[in-house]
């Protein structure tokens, strides 16, 4: 019993030493342009759930138009660079709409 409470404290120690870890570099920084009316953190997580919609619907209009053109061995990689470039046009367009220019460290 000892052990096993040893264990479960040692994983969570682990995990919270790893969850300091996470990088944020590649994060936006959201510039407000005029007056939001939404703060950052709200406007990022409701354009992050429509850039995520995006993508999975970009994936899907992929995969049936390779199905529609015949293309059997539709690219992986286009898809995904497809799906990607979506999911990042409706981001940022989502921001704008909320009223913020996205900044990129890189």
């Amino acid at each position: 019993m000892a052990v096993g409470i040893l264990r479960a404290l040692a994983v969570l120690a682990m995990m919270t030493a790893l969850g300091g870890c996470i990088d944020h570099a590649n994060d936006p920084v959201l510039l407000a342009v005029g007056v939001p009316v939404n703060p950052p953190v709200v406007a990022h997580g409701l354009c992050m759930t429509d850039g995520n919609a995006m993508y999975d619907e970009a994936r899907k209009q992929y995969q049936l138009r390779a199905q529609l053109t015949g293309y059997a061995g539709a690219d992986e990689l286009e898809a995904e660079t497809t799906a990607r470039a979506a999911a990042h046009r409706q981001y940022v367009a989502c921001l704008s709409g909320q009223g913020y220019r996205t900044l990129y460290a890189n």
